[in-house]
């Protein structure tokens, strides 16, 4: 197809822009997929080798915690590591708000991501360091660099589409399907460092001490995230800036960076205080505090970005809770495949954090027949709310089959098919909520408001990652029936908020749209 360029408006409402059409479609992969905007396949490169970074250091962080200090790790109690994971996850995409923030009133998101990027390599390359110091700092930077990259890369992606493409949700879901790439190989790589004994005994054998290879499997994460940037930086071209705010005064810009400051800064410390005994009760705030909002929006009849905003609540609570269920990938499923799960095919022996790619390699199969499937049904597709809630049918679903595999530990180690069996489903539901929930957030953001409003879905990942850590806090090798009764208990949760999602499906959808 000849090259051209037409009329856009962008992802986030705001003026028309001129948006560069491809000339093929090099996302097609055989599947009949329609073309996308040439710009996607700088931002696809650049998440892949970011998501590298992330799950690779995410797989080997709560064993590093745990393991004992003779064999190189902190030593740990299972509890606080937990709590360690969690606060670190939930800091991940807390400082999503302040980062959305800086974006559209200062730096960009172009800008963002690459001082973000930059600042989460300097995060990884602390943990390769062997020091309880250089632990903590090393999260820190991760933590910060995230909140700027993250929300402003999907920015950039949602920049690329009309509000009414079709190809819209295809498109994220391509996306997700190429940072998953990243997330398949990374725990095979720095798991294969950290644990593998054909690792530690070349190391011996050069003179290096075994017992660090967790820190070389840190500094394989550090080396993926500046690969991400070298290559976002020499395509940078290719990409437009989302919308910003229109230019404010210096003080006006300050006192709003004040209040999203402290804003986050007094979210993360109810996080904290919530671990507290007798404080335990502040965790129902992460409910409360969104319904209120929504509550709110709905009923302002004569404003639509409000209505709107009450979407975005609906959806945040949804996405809260399919996260705090699935990101035990990193605590308790982690866990349970260290301790419990006989990891071997075949007599070949593999490391407990190989199953991290899982979740990934499923993605990479599925995304395109799921993209592909929006497509072929192009108008006829559901909604946005009913995708999120086949989501959580499917979440649901991956829990309740492992009420059966944990009674079965009781006997001794179990078939590595039930975890497979899964992260099968679990990827099923995550390719229902989570890339049409980036696609659902850059359209209904009211106008230059996107970095904002794609921080807020992001600290919905943060609550979940907290309640996952505290969750994963309480796991116990020792017994099966507990855990068995605590997985059955998460799925009943889950069906649950899947069955009222249905239910206010036309509700959330014509609040989307900012109408009565």
């Amino acid at each position: 197809m000849p090259s051209r360029k037409s009329e856009h408006v962008s992802a986030n409402g705001g003026a028309a822009s001129i948006v560069a059409e491809p000339r093929s479609s090099w996302f097609g992969l055989g599947l009949g997929l329609s073309s996308h905007p040439r710009g996607l396949s700088a931002l696809y490169f650049t998440e892949l080798w970011e998501r590298f970074s992330y799950y690779g250091m995410r797989a080997l962080l709560v064993l590093f915690m745990v393991a004992p200090i003779t064999e190189g790790g902190l030593g740990f109690a299972t509890p606080n590591a937990g709590s360690i994971y969690g606060t670190y996850a939930m800091a991940v995409y807390l400082l999503a708000l302040p980062g959305g923030f800086i974006a559209d009133r200062l730096l960009g998101a172009k800008r963002s991501v690459l001082f973000g990027g930059a600042t989460i390599a300097c995060g990884h390359y602390a943990l390769a360091w062997p020091s309880p110091s250089t632990f903590y700092l090393g999260l820190a930077l991760i933590a910060i660099g995230t909140g700027l990259f993250k929300p402003n890369i999907s920015a950039l992606v949602g920049g690329l589409y009309s509000k009414d493409d079709t190809r819209r949700d295809a498109g994220f879901s391509l996306f997700y399907m190429g940072i998953n790439i990243g997330a398949f190989l990374a725990p095979l790589v720095t798991g294969f460092l950290a644990q593998s004994s054909m690792f530690k005994g070349w190391l011996a054998a050069a003179g290096f001490d075994p017992r660090m290879s967790w820190h070389w499997g840190f500094a394989a994460a550090g080396v993926g995230m500046t690969i991400s940037m070298v290559l976002f930086y020499l395509n940078r071209n290719e990409l437009k800036d989302p919308d910003v705010a229109a230019p404010e005064s210096t003080s006006s810009v300050v006192r709003q960076g004040i209040l999203v400051s402290v804003g986050s800064l007094a979210l993360l410390a109810i996080a904290l205080l919530s671990d507290v005994e007798g404080f335990h009760w502040l965790r129902w705030l992460f409910v409360v505090l969104p319904l209120l909002g929504i509550a709110y929006g709905a009923t302002r009849q004569n404003d639509p970005d409000a209505r709107r905003m009450a979407a975005v609540g609906v959806f945040f609570i949804a996405a809260m809770i399919f996260w705090a269920v699935f990101e035990q990938a990193g605590t308790t499923l982690s866990l349970f495949a260290d301790a419990l799960t006989r990891n071997e095919v075949l007599g070949f022996s593999f490391p407990s954090s190989w199953f991290q790619s899982a979740n990934p390699i499923f993605v990479i199969l599925l995304a395109p027949i799921v993209a592909a499937l929006w497509i072929k049904l192009g108008k006829l597709q559901p909604s946005s709310p009913v995708k999120f809630g086949l989501g959580l049918v499917f979440l649901a679903g991956a829990f309740l089959l492992m009420v059966p595999a944990a009674t079965y530990a009781a006997d001794g180690r179990v078939s590595p098919l039930w975890l497979l069996g899964l992260y099968l489903l679990f990827t099923i539901g995550e390719l229902m909520l989570s890339p049409v929930g980036l696609s659902t957030m850059t359209r209904i953001a009211p106008p230059r408001m996107s970095g904002q409003v794609l921080g807020i879905w992001f600290l919905a990942t943060a609550f979940g990652n907290k309640l996952a850590g505290d969750i994963g806090g309480a796991f116990t090798a020792s017994d099966p029936d507990a855990l068995a009764l605590s997985f059955l208990a998460q799925a009943g949760l889950v069906a649950v908020a899947a069955a009222l999602m249905f239910a206010i499906a036309p509700t959330v959808r014509r609040l989307s749209e900012g109408e009565s």
